[in-house]
C-alpha cells in the first residue's frame, strides 16, 4: 500500500490537536505531579540502559501517526532540563511539526532552513522557557523531508549539537510511514519507541521493530503511553490531561 493510500484510509483517524496547539508540557506546568514523576521514571531508566556509553543523541518515535511520541520526547526534554542537563530538542517531523505550538517559538527558521544550507546552526536553534532547554523548530514543511534528513548536512547538525548541548533529542517521525526515522536513527545514539496501549497494532510496532533494526538503530527501549489502571493491572494511572492518558511504563522486553 503506498503512503498516500494509507493517508486516504487513515485520514478521519489522524489527531491533529498537536498540530494546532502543540503538546501538553505537563512537566513544566505541574513538574511535582504524578505524570511528570513518571516522566523522570523513564529518564532514569534510559540512563541506566545504556550504562557502557553516555547517550549524546535519542530519538523518540512511533510505529503509527497520532501515537503520542510528541508528547513523550517534548516532556522528556524538559524533564532532562530540569536536572542540569544542557538539552536541545530538535522537530525532525518534517511533515506534522508541533514542537514550535509546544514551546510557542517562531517557525519561520528552523531545521530545513539548516539542512537547505540557507542558514547556520546560531540562526535556528532558540531558547524555551525552561532553563538549559533549547529548540530547533522544524522550518517551513519541505517538499523533499526525505532527502533533506538523508543529507550530508545532519551529520553536520548532529556533530555540531553534541558538541554544544549535553543532549540531543530528536522527535522524528513514525516508523512505519515513511523512512524518515530510519535515516535519523541510525545516526543516533539511541532510539525509544513510544507505544500506546489499546491504540498500537501489534503487527505495526512489529514492523516498525524490524524497520530500525534494518538500519542498525540502537532501540533503548519503548515507553508504554496512554495507560489506565483500569486497562492495565501493575501500571501507574494516568491524570487525564490534553485529551489522553499518559503512562510511566518503560522497558526493553521485546515480548511486550
Amino acid at each position: 500500500m503506498t503512503t498516500m493510500a494509507w493517508f486516504k484510509r487513515n485520514k478521519k483517524k489522524l489527531d491533529d490537536t498537536s498540530l494546532k496547539y502543540g503538546v501538553g508540557l505537563v512537566s513544566y506546568t505541574e513538574p511535582n505531579g504524578m505524570i511528570a514523576e513518571q516522566f523522570k521514571t523513564i529518564r532514569t531508566n534510559i540512563q541506566f540502559s545504556s550504562v557502557d556509553k553516555q547517550l549524546q543523541s535519542i530519538l523518540f518515535t512511533s510505529s503509527e501517526p497520532s501515537e503520542g511520541k510528541s508528547t513523550i520526547s517534548n516532556n522528556m526534554a524538559v524533564t532532562w532540563a530540569d536536572q542540569g542537563t544542557k538539552v536541545v530538542l530538535v522537530d525532525a517531523d518534517l511533515r506534522r511539526p508541533a514542537v514550535h505550538r509546544s514551546f510557542d517559538v517562531s517557525n519561520r527558521m528552523g531545521l530545513t532552513n539548516y539542512l537547505s544550507g540557507n542558514a547556520d546552526l546560531s540562526a535556528v536553534v532558540r531558547e524555551t522557557m525552561v532553563k538549559d532547554l533549547s529548540v530547533i523548530t522544524s522550518g517551513p514543511v519541505p517538499p523533499n523531508p526525505a532527502e533533506l534528513l538523508g543529507s550530508k548536512r545532519i551529520e553536520n547538525l548532529l556533530s555540531e549539537l553534541t558538541a554544544e548541548f549535553d543532549l540531543v533529542i530528536v522527535d522524528a517521525p513514525p516508523v512505519n510511514m515513511v523512512t524518515d526515522a530510519q535515516l535519523l536513527a541510525s545516526r543516533i545514539d539511541g532510539t525509544v519507541l513510544v507505544v500506546p496501549q489499546g491504540i498500537a497494532d501489534k503487527n505495526g510496532v512489529r514492523r516498525a521493530k524490524q524497520l530500525l533494526e534494518t538500519v542498525h538503530a540502537n532501540i533503548l527501549g519503548t515507553v508504554m503511553n496512554r495507560v489506565t489502571a483500569q486497562k492495565s493491572v501493575g501500571y501507574y494511572g494516568g491524570n487525564y490531561y490534553g485529551g489522553s492518558y499518559y503512562g510511566g511504563y518503560y522497558g526493553t522486553d521485546d515480548k511486550k
